[in-house]
């Protein structure tokens, strides 16, 4: 019994190693084409320099983690496995007694407790970072309106050129988009208070918010009642739902509350419902890679094609992954419940690995 559990641990440790080196890796060179990527579109605005660059791709790297997890618990133990092979150690161990899950539960429990700390800690830190990030973008690159839900309402920040818009609404109502009531305050390019306007309700409309019975106080004098106030906007309906903070900008512990506030104001919660629902699944993706990882060591142990077996692992990996976005993206589309969207692929990889397994075991 010590000698089994001496042998996981140095499994343990060889997949811990591995895992370390392509988390590295990866991570590296995804950030170097998200810094070429923002060096791209940084290109036309002559006050973005490298040094914010460089800070952006940083606020950046935590959401890049948790895009490439799947394929580094995937790597990593498609390569500790077939090191271990070639090396004839998991031979000796199989031919001792040592079973495929027991060999494989070290990289089970390495995976496991990762997708927890990335759950309870990166996520969160994540979410600040790239909060940060969204709103370096939206400043420097995209110079787009901004919203944000508070538990007062609605904020939408717009502005012309000349003047700024701060514009408030305790609930919205959606096609079409309606702000219900109004409060907009008016500021010039200095920041200075030039007025404010209150209706019962402003209705976007194409290139412009229809303020119906509006009452318009502007330079400090009394308030003048205009039956159709109108104010310009490049605003969408779509822009406002991209604008509003996105799900990987909140903490997998803040999720539920905004959740239950969009709810309350009345805008639309299904991708920040799926977010949370993939974090709580995300495990259960990764853990599927980890069999899938293990079932080809070992048909890299009976067929000898190493090569093949390693290009097979790859190919499924990212088949698993791209449909497991597919299925998200119907899911954000409504297309799909939320639950399904966000357990179907992980739970059905889980199965697959899971037999496939068991297959090679007992074949």
């Amino acid at each position: 019994m010590m000698e089994r559990w001496v042998l996981q641990r140095y499994f343990g440790r060889q997949y811990l190693l591995w895992f370390a080196v392509f988390l590295s890796a990866l991570s590296g060179i995804v950030f170097l084409f998200e810094i070429a990527e923002l060096m791209r579109r940084a290109s036309g605005h002559a006050d973005v320099g490298f040094d914010l660059i460089l800070e952006m791709g940083v606020y950046k790297l935590p959401e890049t983690i948790e895009r490439i997890l799947p394929f580094v618990v995937l790597f990593s133990g498609l390569f500790t496995f077939w090191r271990l092979t070639r090396s004839q150690e998991l031979v000796v161990a199989r031919s001792v007694g040592i079973s495929a899950w027991q060999f494989m539960r070290p990289a089970l429990i390495v995976t496991l407790i990762f997708a927890g700390l990335n759950i309870a800690i990166i996520n969160p830190i994540g979410a600040v970072m790239n909060a940060r990030y969204k709103a370096l973008e939206l400043h420097y690159l995209d110079r787009v309106p901004t919203l944000e839900l508070t538990g007062a309402g609605l904020w939408l920040r717009q502005g012309d050129g000349q003047k700024h818009y701060l514009l408030h609404a305790d609930h919205v109502e959606m096609d079409p988009l309606t702000l219900t009531p109004l409060m907009a305050f008016i500021y010039d390019n200095d920041g200075n208070y030039l007025g404010r306007v209150d209706a019962p309700q402003a209705v976007l409309q194409k290139g412009a918010w229809d303020v119906p019975n509006a009452w318009v106080n502007m330079d400090q004098k009394p308030a003048e009642h205009v039956d159709d106030w109108r104010l310009p906007t490049s605003l969408t309906l779509g822009k406002i739902q991209e604008s509003m903070a996105a799900p990987n900008t909140i903490s997998f512990w803040e999720l539920p509350r905004f959740i239950r506030a969009l709810k309350t104001i009345g805008l639309p919660q299904t991708r920040h419902q799926l977010a949370f629902q993939s974090l709580l699944s995300q495990p259960f993706l990764l853990c599927s890679m980890v069999f899938f990882a293990a079932s080809f060591a070992l048909r890299m142990n009976r067929r000898g094609r190493v090569t093949a077996m390693i290009v097979a692992g790859v190919l499924l990996g990212s088949f698993i992954y791209t449909l497991n976005n597919v299925v998200n993206a119907l899911g954000v589309n409504q297309t799909l419940p939320v639950a399904l969207a966000a357990w179907a692929i992980p739970m059905v990889a889980l199965a697959l690995g899971n037999a496939a397994l068991l297959h090679m075991e007992e074949g």
